[in-house]
């Protein structure tokens, strides 16, 4: 008897067909929506295979048997530059293609986001998913579909042995605080993201390991976050208050600098003549504000078409089942050198 997958061991699709009673060939026609198949059998295969979580690769994940002509999309929420841009990545490859979208959003709710994925279930013929939860991977991974595509966007699943796309979040906060070090700024503030945020907990990482590498001995200066423009404008009115102001501000994303950008003016600070400023995504507005900000580009559009090129073609040799996307450092106004401020 095949053994449900535990410890990183993936069941095999012959672990279905065994435990189920059937054919290799009789599992694969059931899983990828075939009709000559008996009913019965179908449902005791499907049964089966969300039983163990099997989770097909490769050609079993192609969509050749697409009957909704829909994919689905599930994302912590809707609001904000950084979706708007990353579901038109999506749409233009989806409309290219002659596909329809079906979107849902969970609100940064865990249980909101296994009902949207159970909802997904026979009205989508692949899915696209992103959940930045840190915790909840075993409960997540029981929600998601046995036998449909899926691929996973920015996820802290990405190992889990679906395909994903994500960002180098680690990377590009390595990299925006190697650029404000070299820069002369040494007591560097971050306003972090949520704490349970998978993106989040990586750029801290890396602002924390920058920081230890080029500034041995200054303490890291970290203040809560949650992604938008009201908590960064709430971490600004605290560094307004305190005794020593520091000589940057590095945020975990743009929304939550430019929050911070407004509180520092409010309280008559200059940015970057008295605290210089920068942030990570570079969503649209960024080049807009007055000074532009200083950010770590992340394509978010292509990321988004990326993730739907990767649950329609996994077989190319392009595809990557794991790829990872680089930031950009993008230098602006916002993070001047205090050599010249």
């Amino acid at each position: 008897m095949a053994k449900p997958w535990r410890g990183g061991v993936s069941v095999t699709i012959k672990d279905v067909a065994r435990r189920a009673n059937v054919s290799v060939a009789t599992v694969s026609r059931a899983l990828n929506g075939h009709q000559n198949v008996a009913e019965a059998v179908r449902k005791r295969v499907l049964s089966v295979a969300d039983e163990l979580r099997y989770s097909p690769h490769h050609a079993a994940r192609s969509l050749s048997s697409r009957r909704t002509q829909t994919i689905g999309v599930v994302l912590p929420d809707l609001y904000g530059e950084f979706f708007s841009e990353l579901m038109r990545g999506i749409d233009q490859v989806a409309r290219e293609r002659g596909l329809h979208l079906l979107v849902s959003s969970y609100h940064g709710h865990p249980q909101e986001q296994g009902a949207a994925l159970r909802t997904m279930r026979g009205r989508v013929d692949g899915l696209l998913l992103m959940s930045p939860f840190v915790d909840g991977a075993e409960s997540l991974a029981e929600d998601l579909p046995a036998a449909m595509p899926v691929v996973l966007m920015n996820s802290a699943l990405a190992a889990s042995g679906r395909a994903s796309v994500g960002v180098d979040n680690h990377g590009g906060a390595m990299a925006m605080m190697q650029h404000l070090l070299q820069a002369g700024h040494r007591r560097i503030a971050f306003i972090a993201g949520p704490d349970d945020n998978f993106d989040a907990r990586e750029r801290l990482r890396g602002y924390r390991d920058a920081l230890a590498a080029g500034a041995p001995g200054v303490e890291p200066w970290v203040l809560p976050g949650d992604f938008d423009e009201a908590s960064g404008h709430r971490a600004g009115q605290v560094l307004l208050e305190a005794e020593q102001r520091p000589d940057a501000v590095f945020a975990a994303n743009d929304m939550m600098a430019l929050g911070c950008l407004f509180a520092l003016s409010q309280g008559g600070l200059r940015v970057p003549d008295d605290v210089a400023l920068a942030g990570f995504d570079d969503i649209p507005l960024s080049r807009y504000v007055h000074p532009a900000l200083t950010t770590m580009r992340v394509e978010i559009a292509e990321l988004g078409a990326r993730a739907i090129r990767q649950l329609l073609e996994p077989a190319t040799p392009e595809a990557q089942e794991h790829a990872l996307l680089a930031p950009r450092l993008v230098t602006r106004p916002s993070s001047a050198s205090r050599a010249t401020t």
